[in-house]
């Protein structure tokens, strides 16, 4: 297995490790439930180097990401950042990602640890423009830092006015010392913070300054165990889970990720807009267990009778609402907010109800 650049922190740590898109993770350290109500409380820190960085740079940047990209790139200025992702040009999606504009000629793209190979051959053999590619993603190390308590705690360590950085945009600047950090607040969480991108060669001096820095806040290291479950309460989809290369953008409640401006023309556009117009068969929805039980992914859904209507994608016991919560698709009737569907758990039938996401 492959190790970010903090393995040995980790496993000194004694994190239980564990293998996460061919990497060996830090999966859990004090428990899901403490790390998770430290995040949502507090300060919190996560090791995502896994995840990965490609760089698109030249005259054409611009209307290349326009065309292998959902979202509109054309909106973004200098300094911010959007949430996309590829269409595979068979209606499903090939990766989620996050676009960052430097400039109309300069962008970074961070996709997802899982599929790093599998978008860089996609974007590679889109590339009919000739713009300028470039794969970072094992030079470059990144932590995210999230809680309300994150921005007090990184302040004391550069003088980027972090208050002034809003949601889904950047800075780059000095950070402990270290020169050209991106510096941006995406997050994952729902709980606030900010994600930090630099070299590898720096990450023991990062993790060491931030950690001295939240100290006084209780700041503790997180697991990706914490990540997915305070992503699920957000009602956050997660490739490989809630989509993947079969789920459409729509059926997924994408389409404000979709954008179908005349002057932007992308894979799959002609193929979502007619699936736009006609509706979709199926739904991504949110529910609750109105029943005792934590959903998990794959479990059936049915109606009352019993008989399939769909499955869980993603399923966890919320450590806020300390119920079961989850997301599935549904047949679209049945996907309104209070509908009750039941869940198939060891034989027996547990109803749950369709709620509107995020679920806190």
């Amino acid at each position: 297995m492959r190790t970010t650049n903090f393995h040995e922190i980790h496993v000194g740590l004694k994190a239980k490790m564990a293998e996460f898109a061919g990497f060996d993770m830090p999966i859990e350290y004090s428990g899901i439930k403490d790390e998770h109500l430290t995040v949502r409380k507090g300060v919190g820190v996560f090791d995502v180097s896994h995840m990965g960085e490609f760089w698109v740079q030249g005259a054409d940047a611009l209307e290349f990401l326009q065309y292998i990209t959902s979202n509109d790139v054309a909106a973004l200025q200098p300094g911010q950042a959007q949430y996309s992702c590829f269409p595979n040009g068979r209606g499903g999606i090939v990766d989620d990602l996050l676009v960052y504009c430097f400039s109309t000629t300069n962008y970074l793209l961070v996709v997802n640890a899982a599929n790093i190979e599998k978008d860089w051959n996609w974007v590679v053999s889109q590339n009919k423009l000739g713009v300028q590619l470039e794969n970072r993603s094992d030079e470059t190390s990144q932590l995210a830092i999230q809680g309300p308590l994150a921005i007090q705690t990184l302040q004391k360590l550069t003088n980027v006015d972090l208050a002034a950085i809003r949601y889904y945009t950047f800075e780059v600047g000095t950070f402990a010392g270290v020169e050209h950090v991106i510096i941006s607040a995406t997050g994952y969480t729902g709980a606030g913070g900010f994600e930090l991108y630099f070299p590898n060669a720096f990450a023991e001096t990062m993790w060491r300054a931030i950690f001295e820095a939240g100290a006084e806040f209780g700041i503790k290291p997180i697991g990706l165990a914490a990540r997915d479950t305070l992503r699920l309460e957000m009602g956050y989809c997660l490739y490989g889970n809630d989509i993947d290369d079969t789920t459409s953008p729509l059926e997924a409640g994408l389409g404000w990720i979709t954008k179908f401006k005349d002057s932007k023309n992308f894979i799959d556009k002609e193929r979502l807009v007619a699936q736009k117009e006609m509706g979709v068969s199926r739904k991504l929805c949110g529910f609750e267990l109105i029943d005792r039980g934590i959903p998990r992914h794959h479990y059936s859904i049915t109606d009352a009778e019993g008989n399939p209507v769909g499955h869980v994608t993603s399923g966890t016991q919320s450590p806020v609402l300390e119920k079961g919560i989850g997301m599935g698709y549904v047949p679209a009737a049945m996907a309104k907010v209070g509908q009750e569907i039941f869940l198939e758990v060891r034989g027996k039938l547990l109803r749950a109800k369709v709620v509107k996401m995020p679920f806190i």
